[in-house]
């Protein structure tokens, strides 16, 4: 599989720009960005919910998948050592009786 193209924000505000001008259709700006058609509606999208905050980079993904796959993993250890727990307490209790 090929690698995933990366824009930067700057880029994606000047395609928006060149969306909402209207001189040209969505299809011709998309063929000579070297984009999808519907990428250009995204990132209108949220150019217009986000406004100046829109297109953060990829800093923040990064940083919070690290703590996402962090927290899947504790989460696989903490779930192991707990059913080592209950597999003890069962064989323990068993003893007992």
């Amino acid at each position: 599989m090929g690698q995933r193209k990366t824009f930067t924000p700057e880029f994606k505000r000047e395609a928006v720009q060149l969306l909402e001008s209207g001189s040209r259709p969505a299809s011709q700006i998309a063929r000579e960005l070297g984009i999808r058609r519907n990428q250009l509606y995204k990132w209108q999208a949220e150019l217009k919910a986000r406004g100046t905050t829109a297109f953060p980079g990829s800093g923040m993904r990064k940083k919070r998948s690290d703590e996402v796959s962090r927290l899947k993993h504790e989460l696989a250890r903490v779930t192991e050592e707990r059913d080592i727990l209950k597999k003890a307490a069962a064989y323990f209790a068993k003893e007992l009786q």
